[in-house]
This record gives C-alpha cells, sequence and structure tokens, in this order.
C-alpha cells in the first residue's frame, strides 16, 4: 500500500488519543466562549495550581508556549552571544536551533550507546559554560539517566550553571531509578526542570508547557516570553488537566504497556531496541534508516528517520503499532 499521507502517525510523539474526557469537555464550555479577550499574561492560575501541586514556591514556576519555548527562554536568560550552552547528541532536535539563533554556541557531547554520556559531558563544560541540558528520557532514544549517575554529575556541575532536566515524557517512566527532578530541584539550586502538556496529556496543539526554577532565574525566563503567548484555552485545559489525575494515570499505563507490548515483539524478531521509557522507541538501523522510514511509509506507517543513525518509532493505538509491527518484519524479512 502506497500513500502520500500515511494514515498512522508515529513520527512526532503525539500522544494517539484526544485529551482527557472531562478536558475536552472544559474546551467545549466557558472556554470556547472567552476567545475574543486576551489571556492572562502571567498565567497566575496554572502557575499556582502547578506551585501546589508540585510542591514548589509560586515564585519557581514560568509557564510558556511548550517547553520548546521554555527552553528557548532558558538560553535567552543565561546565554549571550559566544557563550556555550552543553547537551547531548542525538538529543531533541530544537537544541541546536534555539541556541543559535539566541547568539550562543552549542557544545553538543555525542551519546554512548544511545544514552547520555554524563562523565564527557562534565569535561566538557567550560569557563564559558552558561547552561547545560540533560533530556531525560531522551529524545530520540528514549534512554535515562539514572539517580545514582545523574546525581554524581550535578556535583560535577560549579553551582553557577544551571542544569536543565528536560522531563517531557517524565509521565511514561516506569524506571522507579530515574530521578523525579523536582527532588533534585528542591535540594540543588541550579536545578531546572522543563515539563510539558503536550505529550502524555495530549494537549500538544494548544501549546503549553511549563519550567521550575529557582530566582532569579524564574523571573528571567518569564520575562522573556511573548506577551500573550499562552492562551486561555491553553491555560483552561492544563488546569483541567491537572485535575484529571485519575483519568492520567489510566491513560499513561495504556501507552507504557503497548510500548512494552511492542518493543517485545521487535525483540522477538532480533531487532535492537534499547530500553525505552517514553512513549517512543528508537531502533538502532544505522545507514538502513532512511530506507526503514521509507517501508513504514509504503506500509502506510509514518516513523522518524535519522539519517545513518536509527528510527524514532512514536507508541500509536494497537492498530498502528501492528501496522508498524508488520512492516518491521516484512522489512527485516528482506536484509
Amino acid at each position: 500500500m502506497t500513500s502520500t499521507q500515511p494514515p498512522y502517525r508515529l513520527a512526532a510523539n503525539e500522544n494517539p488519543y484526544p485529551p482527557l474526557p472531562s478536558v475536552v469537555e472544559t474546551l467545549r464550555g466557558e472556554a470556547a466562549q472567552r476567545v475574543n479577550r486576551y489571556p492572562d499574561w502571567f498565567c497566575d492560575d496554572l502557575r499556582a495550581a502547578l506551585a501546589q501541586r508540585l510542591g514548589v514556591p509560586f515564585e519557581h514556576v514560568a509557564v510558556g508556549v511548550g517547553s520548546v519555548a521554555l527552553t528557548q527562554q532558558l538560553v535567552q536568560a543565561t546565554a549571550d552571544r559566544g557563550d556555550e550552552v552543553v547537551y547531548a547528541w542525538q538529543s531533541f532536535e530544537a537544541y541546536p536551533h534555539l541556541v543559535r539563533v539566541n547568539g550562543a554556541q552549542s557544545v553538543p557531547v555525542p551519546l554512548h550507546e544511545e544514552t547520555h554520556d554524563l562523565d564527557a559531558m562534565a569535561a566538557a563544560v567550560g569557563e564559558r559554560t552558561r547552561l547545560v541540558i540533560v533530556c531525560n528520557p531522551n529524545n530520540p532514544t528514549s534512554t535515562v539517566v539514572r539517580r545514582a549517575a545523574l546525581e554524581r554529575f550535578l556535583d560535577r556541575i560549579p553551582p553557577q550553571v544551571p542544569v536543565v532536566l528536560d522531563e517531557a515524557y517524565r509521565e511514561f517512566v516506569s524506571d522507579d531509578d530515574v530521578p523525579d527532578g523536582l527532588a533534585l530541584h528542591l535540594d540543588r539550586p541550579n536545578v531546572v526542570v522543563l515539563r510539558t502538556f503536550s505529550k502524555a496529556y495530549g494537549l500538544a496543539g494548544l501549546r503549553v508547557g511549563y519550567a521550575v526554577a529557582r530566582e532569579p532565574l524564574a523571573t528571567a525566563v518569564r520575562d522573556c516570553a511573548i506577551a500573550f503567548g499562552v492562551t486561555d484555552l491553553a491555560q483552561q485545559a492544563a488546569l483541567a488537566s491537572l485535575r484529571a489525575e485519575p483519568e492520567l494515570r489510566e491513560r499513561v499505563a495504556r501507552l507504557a504497556k503497548e510500548r512494552d507490548r511492542v518493543v517485545g515483539e521487535l525483540r522477538a524478531m532480533g531487532w535492537t531496541v534499547p530500553p525505552a521509557e517514553a512513549n517512543f522507541y528508537w531502533l538502532r538501523l544505522g545507514e538502513r534508516s532512511r530506507a526503514f522510514a521509507q517501508a513504514c511509509r509504503e506500509a502506510g506507517v509514518a516513523v522518524r528517520a535519522f539519517d545513518g543513525e536509527g528510527v524514532r518509532i512514536t507508541v500509536g493505538d494497537p492498530p498502528a503499532n501492528d501496522a508498524l509491527l508488520r512492516a518491521a518484519a516484512d522489512f527485516g524479512s528482506t536484509v
């Protein structure tokens, strides 16, 4: 089957399900009737709800147009032209662009077996380093940094250098040894936590995320935001999502179970799949990455190929995952 627009979208780490039912009801109600009005510029109600839920001071919370925008604000708030930002590579594709547009210099540190090489990252921190980013779980490999290793790493970073723990996929983590960045933030003043409502909560189209940072960095991040960037619909949907914790837990458990099923079946076919802790998984394919992505497209499945490295595949609903497994079986039989 050949399709210019594959019916199964497993390339963008989207949640395959619509927003939680109670959130949909909120969007259909009063919130939709207020779009003629400007939103709360400072997102104070959402900041207050997040502070209470997370157990952090209100002043530590910044809300932005997704965690991507907040990453840009963090770079803008900390790094001037010629300053350096250290992160692992391959990691989130936006990092190089966000650093470059702010005039700073990227210092990418290669992964080791699809996982952050924390020793090499610590060694890369120098006099011009103004920000360090650790994506945990890492996008695109779905691998994680565990507690002891991360704490040793943080011990090596100068206290004046903020370390951003990008936890966009935190809700999907099932490994108990993966630390909660918020606990580290409370103990270490230079730890910043980034999270989003785009993934587990299914609000990717509304663009709302948050950062937790100590003062004065939190204020600087808020000062770098575009006025009225987070819409009222996004703020109300995020507030409703926070109230829907039981619904969220059920959905995350369903997706994690489906992830483990697919990864298990791929391994049974002989594929190399690193341990996955996000709502996606990674196939180490090297030079075959583009060919595999094309084979998936012809089977009606869109996946994300990284040329010469591998393929990232989002966990979809069972029919989408089954289509991917059939494509993988067919591709595997021809190589």
